[in-house]
């Protein structure tokens, strides 16, 4: 066998490096691009067609705006073209647009931070949207002709949407777009919750909030409105609940049973929810399949008890919890306020005047709850601690979902 000569020691060296540097640069890639993140909230401003991204925490900044209806005279062609798309558009327009198109209800970043996923009402549609170009990825049209509110798997791979015309929801691959599955619902399906073990999504089915028969005796008019919870791996239903027969078993025969924005509790074992009409909020506990405890929150003098002047159908429609289960807060819309309330006591803390509160979020530190303030065009951080108000920040026109989401670190807005 011949000897090794020093040359070969130098070369076997060598490759030893480079063997043991490959992984290390891939790992420090892998770190650095991590890092190269930045926690944002998305806020969609339905009416204008854009979404302003915030500082997740602090003094909640913006960081830029994305249009996120790039396509809009395209779109448009092709809706003035058909008298049956027409038709549905003007109805969004003139029912639950209150008179304006609805351009973005929902929104996730990618798991990269290079896009955004917005379901678009007026459109019918879900797309993707590049942050660094503002062009569009992909587009997905849904069944029906209204899209609606979206959740995102835990690991970041997969949205779900309803469909609010079609009792569909959709679940989509983030990145492809490509349809993975789709389950049937109740009537008008609204918010959708995946469990944080990935293994469940439950969806809320609304019924029909734009009509004028709104009188408790007329509720039977609103539709199948039920949860349904399905396997969210092969897309089949688990179970139904209506809460109809839980309402009725504790006295509250004249309470809608529709489900509006809820929240699990961290170990899910209990599911808050708003229903329409309703000023406050329910607790059910799952492993009993009851409602445990009704929390009614104060009326805003101002605000008339006629049921047909709420937009669409929502006297309160907004709740979160903050990350350790403590608290509560719940978005007042018709009674322009919000309130931080105490999960053991139920005892609400002080009322926060807002404008038309529309939805209820938990900031990046999980130290404020984030409401969007529909009336006014802005969003404003409420402590958990102390139930107050921290700051208000401008955003464009109607604000509505608010969500936690990445880009890239320099970013500022789209190039184009």
């Amino acid at each position: 066998m011949p000897a090794f000569r020093p040359r070969h020691l130098c070369s076997v060296a060598a490759a030893l490096v480079l063997t043991v540097s490959v992984p290390a640069t891939a790992a420090t890639a892998a770190q650095d691009s991590s890092a190269a993140l930045r926690e944002v909230m998305f806020v969609g401003n339905n009416w204008d067609g854009t979404a302003d991204v915030i500082k997740s925490t602090g003094d909640f900044a913006k960081v830029g705006r994305i249009n996120v209806i790039p396509d809009k005279d395209k779109r448009m062609a092709e809706i003035n073209a058909d008298p049956i798309r027409w038709i549905a558009f003007m109805t969004i327009r003139n029912s639950v647009g209150e008179g304006h198109d609805q351009f973005v209800d929902d929104m996730y970043s990618t798991p990269d931070g290079k896009s955004v996923v917005v379901s678009r009402p007026s459109f019918a549609d879900v797309v993707s949207i590049d942050l660094a170009t503002g062009n569009i990825n992909w587009r997905f049209p849904v069944s029906g002709y209204r899209s609606d509110h979206m959740a995102v798997s835990p690991d970041g791979k997969r949205v779900a949407v309803s469909a609010s015309t079609g009792n569909t929801v959709h679940v989509l691959d983030i990145v492809t777009g490509k349809q993975l599955g789709s389950f049937a619902t109740g009537d008008k399906p609204h918010e959708n919750i995946f469990t944080k073990d990935g293994k469940y999504i439950w969806n809320m089915a609304i019924g029909d909030v734009n009509t004028a028969t709104d009188a408790p005796w007329l509720d039977w008019t609103k539709g199948n409105r039920r949860i349904t919870v399905v396997d969210a791996t092969t897309y089949q239903q688990v179970k139904v609940i209506d809460m109809r027969e839980r309402l009725d078993a504790i006295g509250l025969k004249d309470y809608s049973d529709a489900v509006r924005p809820a929240v699990f509790s961290p170990d899910e074992s209990k599911l808050y929810f708003q229903v329409s009409f309703f000023n406050g909020f329910f607790e059910y506990d799952i492993a009993t399949d009851k409602i445990t405890r009704t929390k009614t929150l104060p009326k805003n003098p101002a605000t008339s008890d006629d049921r047909t002047t709420f937009v669409n159908d929502s006297r309160h429609h907004g709740i979160s919890m903050s990350p350790d289960g403590s608290k509560l807060c719940v978005a007042g819309t018709m009674d322009d306020y919000a309130t931080v309330v105490d999960r053991a006591t139920l005892q609400e803390g002080p009322l926060v005047t807002a404008s038309k509160p529309y939805w209820a979020t938990v900031s990046g530190d999980g130290k404020s709850c984030v409401v969007s303030e529909s009336g006014t065009d802005q969003v404003t951080a409420i402590d958990f601690a102390t139930g107050r108000k921290t700051v208000s920040v401008p955003v464009g026109d109607h604000p509505q979902r608010v969500r936690l989401g990445h880009v890239a670190a320099n970013w500022s807005g789209p190039a184009s």
